[in-house]
């Protein structure tokens, strides 16, 4: 995958952007955690399609977040966002914070998105279900909550890079830009919107993801007609990284249908 940096309305925001691949464009809307760079899941999507995987505003090196009031605002600065790399009618991936805008920005204008994926979105609440507060885990309680396997390879690294001295800063900057955004319930309005989304949906979840319990997953089936559920039973909150082969092959064969 290559680097690029992007401006977006005139300077106004700045990103940088991981994209590479070929075939029908693919755009990748991260989580709260920040962008995924060099994450292996995406070169495997790059074999099938054209990805693009920007940093948000806020995170990362990407920079504007002072001129997004609110999860709409957000929406539309990923319409600008498509507008300036003139990318057509894309498929769209968002994992956690990223398939809340993922669903977003297909509501506001439907026909403009091909095909959407949402996996281990937030975006809806369910008051007999509640999420634990990611703002009060330190970097154990975010592991053991989010990975099927915390004591496993995975976990061991993901707790490495959490309390490196580092990815301090860089992880407070995050979690600050998602108070923005999802504070103090994630529960801005998608309700209210989600009906509009007719486009072929996948939603994906971990059958073990304890940040977003798998009952979100059923509620997005409910809400969002003619969708489809694939409940990952090896993976927590990131199947992208727990079951990648499996990810990899719901997604591409969803999405080639």
């Amino acid at each position: 995958m290559q680097q690029s940096r992007v401006s977006i309305r005139n300077g106004k925001f700045t990103t940088t952007m991981q994209w590479g691949g070929s075939g029908a464009p693919l755009l990748f809307l991260h989580g709260a955690g920040g962008p995924m760079v060099g994450a292996p899941f995406l070169d495997e999507l790059a074999k099938h399609f054209t990805v693009y995987a920007p940093a948000h505003p806020g995170f990362g090196p990407g920079e504007g977040i002072e001129n997004l009031d609110d999860v709409i605002d957000f929406a539309l600065y990923y319409h600008d966002f498509l507008d300036e790399l003139q990318i057509e009618n894309p498929h769209i991936v968002g994992h956690s914070l990223g398939g809340m805008l993922a669903a977003e920005v297909t509501a506001l204008a439907p026909r403009r998105v091909n095909r959407l994926v949402l996996v281990c979105s937030v975006g809806l609440w369910l008051d007999e279900t509640p999420m634990p507060d990611i703002f009060t885990l330190n970097p154990q309680q975010l592991v053991k909550t989010a990975l099927y396997d915390p004591e496993g390879p995975l976990g061991q690294m993901l707790l490495q890079q959490l309390q490196a001295p580092e990815m301090v800063l860089e992880r407070y900057r995050n979690l600050a830009s998602t108070g923005k955004f999802l504070w103090p319930i994630p529960d801005k309005g998608l309700k209210k919107r989600i009906h509009r989304i007719q486009q072929p949906t996948l939603i994906v979840w971990g059958a073990s993801d304890k940040l977003i319990p798998p009952a979100y997953g059923e509620a997005f089936l409910k809400a969002i007609h003619g969708s489809q559920l694939v409940m990952l039973p090896k993976s927590g909150h990131m199947p992208m990284l727990e079951e990648q082969d499996a990810f990899v092959q719901a997604v591409t064969t969803f999405l080639e249908a």
